[in-house]
């Protein structure tokens, strides 16, 4: 994980001004009437607030983030892992056909009914790699929310917990805003406190993927 050095503060001032307004001599009979007084500002009071980094894209770590989502995730992978195969074997191919077409078209007379067999059936693996393609990406999409959700929910309310007990008003995802934090104190990152103090509530209801 980056390291962190970033300083998180809020300041609020607040400033009353006095305005003297200078009359000068009425040329008319009748002043014009001034306009309604406004009232004074009132200061509300500012409640007290403590600021948290935490970077959810350490959750996903397979030696250091959040292993039930780990765990999920790779669940997802293995169950999809026969069709990912499969794509990967077309993409090859592909690879393939297009490096002999390049052959055949540097030769010094190219064979152009060859490279035209050959281009058409490019053309065909191509539409089938897209056509499994995303439909895989569909598929796997709706698993992601039906296995991942459950533990999303269960994290979400833990990082709430973990927000209340050390008094902290707001958390924000590092992962989502690094280039508008331009620095913050190590101490305000809370990441592997976070992951550490999940893991040892949540632990691993399976065994360690390999």
């Amino acid at each position: 994980m980056k390291k962190v050095i970033f300083a998180t503060f809020v300041l609020i001032t607040s400033m009353t001004f006095a305005v003297v307004a200078q009359t000068r001599p009425q040329t008319t009979p009748t002043p014009a009437p001034r306009p309604a007084a406004t009232p004074a500002a009132t200061t509300a009071p500012v409640p007290d607030s403590k600021i948290a980094l935490i970077d959810t894209s350490m959750f996903g770590d397979e030696k250091n983030g959040i292993f039930r989502y780990v765990d999920v995730a790779k669940s997802v992978q293995a169950e999809f892992k026969p069709r990912t195969d499969e794509l990967a074997s077309i993409q090859n191919r592909l690879n393939a056909l297009a490096t002999e077409i390049e052959t055949l078209m540097k030769a010094p007379a190219p064979d152009q009914k060859t490279i035209q067999a050959k281009q058409q059936q490019g053309g065909s693996l191509q539409a089938e790699f897209k056509l499994k393609k995303d439909r895989l990406d569909e598929d796997v999409s709706k698993r992601y929310e039906q296995v991942i959700a459950p533990v999303s929910n269960l994290i979400g309310a833990a990082m709430d917990q973990f927000a209340r007990s050390r008094g902290i008003t707001m958390t924000l995802d590092m992962s989502k805003m690094l280039p508008a934090i331009l620095t913050a104190v190590p101490g305000i990152d809370l990441t592997q406190a976070f992951i550490a103090e999940f893991n040892s509530k949540n632990p691993r209801t399976t065994p360690t993927p390999r």
